[in-house]
């Protein structure tokens, strides 16, 4: 284990450390304004750290440090020596696929336009990044005809230059064929800068020179030559309304989205250029170490500018959040861009709107990033694997039920039960609870009454032949519950009452370090956050969680629209409809007298009698 420095030597100025195990590996690199406050912070109780940096510091056997100038400079080292030696206590951000781009290879004799993935290349201009390949094509299909550079192979260009032909792409208008000659090379040029000025988002030049073309052309009689041009504008208008319009022309900003758990979060990025959105990217980040969301924010915008966009730096940043020094952020993105940029967090507007689509999107793609590790078979069973390995049990635990409760100020009280098979979620063994004995705040005694109705009607199933058991006949070979030593507790406690505490295993999953606590164990399980194991049970946790706020939204609703009508013997939901609808609302029918309520003919006047009374509170 590393020990602290004498405070002296370390320096009360700006600079980068790095801690490093016994073999000299970085294992962790920060920064700080001062080293000497932030380095000396590491050196107290462990109890009083973070689990992720206390195991850090065991880990590591000796700390270093690099005094800069400033702050910002102190975050530029810090970014350069976390890509150099990739610590692995440090936070990562990983892109799920490498994104195409649709690239113009200026530095050829007659530059191509293709699609292009991995690293970036000299003498390339990129625009982009695209979600799919195919979206690249069909905006390249529409504007080839417009701007018909080539987009053949240079073994294709030099066959084509032999033989003295063009190939069908020059005959269909989609290429100039400058193999046979056909442009010149300036011509050529021209054409490039116009497709790249186009691609950059400045589209009003490209039109209105058309549409001087064709009007030339027009006044010129060459009708023919009119109509061509016209059939390219419209395909070039046709590309422009693909380009989303988000924002007023004059603006160039950024929006990040970002999803989360206490383990990895889902980021979404719209580049928007000249009001248009020009690209999107999105990573996922592995929250390796301990983050506030403000310092989330922070290794977010450290990962997405380390390269510049290829469509520039943005004019204005906007975040869900603001990062933990924005001042400093904001200085060094003044720095790579050249002029001033704006970090925001966006309150009310359009910008508001903006930011919550985006939003959407990282939600959206971080369900289906967990849900690919949930449907990959080898996945669920190394994760099943490994649930057997951590918690001591005899088998694999192919039946894992999770119990979860829902209540605001103790109304409502609800209990959830969800079930995964074979690492997969059973929908139609789900059941709800509505608590029955619990009118108040109490979790435990709620979750007792929920665990004792479930098992105890398995116990009675047991004896009766298979054909006469009911909803509970299978047993789980893993019972967890969402919370920490009280939630356990309980269930251990039912399952003594009920005779199954050896037939039964039992764990809970602590939310706010991702902890199991087993029977017996004074200390929790830390079972590896990159683990199968872990992903599954965070995924029952949560899916335990939705399904009970769900229930108890639908009984609050139900509750808080309940009419004075209900519950009245002999008016049933037709004659309810039917009087509310006569008498014009269910305020009519409560101030409605008794005679006016008789001279309803199908209202039989018992019914009407019944309910006279409940509307002037003479029953209840």
């Amino acid at each position: 284990m590393v020990t602290r420095p004498p405070s002296g030597t370390i320096p009360d100025a700006p600079g980068s450390y790095q801690f490093k195990d016994a073999d000299g590996r970085v294992i962790y690199v920060g920064k700080a304004s001062s080293l000497r406050s932030r380095v000396g912070s590491y050196f107290q109780n462990p109890v009083n750290l973070h689990p992720r940096t206390a195991q850090m510091v065991a880990t590591a056997e000796s700390v270093e440090w690099i005094q800069v100038r400033n702050d910002v400079e102190a975050l530029m080292l810090e970014y350069n020596l976390i890509k150099e030696h990739r610590p692995r206590f440090n936070v990562r951000l990983v892109d799920d696929k490498s994104y195409p781009y649709l690239a113009v290879t200026e530095s050829d004799e007659w530059p191509r336009a293709r699609v292009m993935r991995g690293a970036k290349r000299k003498g390339t201009r990129y625009f982009g990044p695209y979600a799919h390949a195919y979206a690249i094509r069909d905006t390249l299909d529409l504007l080839l005809r417009t701007f018909p550079v080539r987009t053949c192979t240079d073994n294709k260009l030099d066959r084509h230059a032999k033989l003295g032909k063009p190939c069908l792409l020059y005959h269909i208008e989609k290429c100039s064929a400058p193999c046979v000659g056909e442009i010149s090379h300036v011509e050529y040029d021209e054409l490039v800068d116009e497709l790249c000025q186009f691609l950059d988002g400045d589209t009003e030049p490209v039109i209105a020179k058309l549409e001087q073309e064709m009007t030339e052309a027009a006044d010129g009689l060459e009708f023919e030559k009119a109509a061509r041009i016209r059939d390219r504008l419209a395909t070039v208008r046709k590309a422009v309304e693909k380009q989303q319009m988000v924002a007023d022309r004059n603006e160039d900003l950024d929006v990040i989205g970002v999803a989360q758990d206490d383990l990895e979060a889902a980021v979404f990025v719209f580049f928007v250029r000249r009001g248009r959105v020009m690209g999107q990217r999105k990573f996922v980040v592995d929250k390796v170490e301990a983050l506030t969301d403000a310092e989330l924010m922070d290794k977010i915008v450290e990962g997405l500018y380390d390269e510049p966009p290829v469509q520039g730096m943005p004019k204005v940043v906007l975040l869900p959040l603001d990062c933990s020094d924005a001042e400093l952020y904001r200085e060094w993105l003044t720095l790579l861009r050249g002029s001033k940029v704006q970090i925001r967090v966006p309150q009310r507007g359009d910008k508001r709107e903006l930011l919550a689509t985006v939003t959407q999107n990282a939600e959206e793609e971080f369900t289906r990033h967990r849900l690919r590790r949930a449907t990959d078979h080898n996945s669920r069973a190394k994760a099943l694997n490994e649930l057997q390995h951590w918690l001591d049990l005899p088998h694999s635990p192919l039946r894992i039920e999770c119990y979860d409760m829902s209540h605001l100020q103790g109304t409502d009280y609800v209990g959830s039960m969800v079930v995964v098979e074979d690492g997969l979620a059973a929908k139609r063994e789900y059941r709800r609870f509505k608590v029955r004995t619990v009118d108040q705040s109490d979790d435990y005694a709620a979750m007792e009454e929920v665990l004792t109705r479930r098992l105890s009607n398995y116990v009675e199933d047991r004896g009766k032949p298979v054909a006469e058991r009911g909803k509970f006949q299978y047993p789980p070979q893993l019972l967890m519950v969402d919370g920490g030593k009280g939630q356990l507790n309980v269930a251990v406690r039912v399952l003594e009452d009920l005779g199954l505490t050896d037939e039964i295993p039992v764990c809970a999953l602590a939310k706010q370090f991702e902890e199991v606590f087993v029977p017996g164990r004074s200390d929790p399980i830390v079972i590896p956050r990159k683990s199968e194991a872990l992903y599954l049970l965070q995924r029952l946790r949560d899916e335990s969680h939705r399904f009970a706020i769900t229930y108890h939204r639908q009984l609050r609703q139900k509750r808080m629209t309940k009419s004075f009508l209900d519950d009245i013997p002999g008016l049933g939901p037709t004659r309810r409809k039917r009087l509310v609808k006569e008498l014009g609302g269910v305020k009519a029918v409560r101030k409605a007298e008794l005679g006016e309520l008789r001279e309803l003919s199908w209202l039989p006047d018992k019914v009407a009698d019944a309910v006279y009374e409940k509307s002037r509170g003479l029953t209840r």
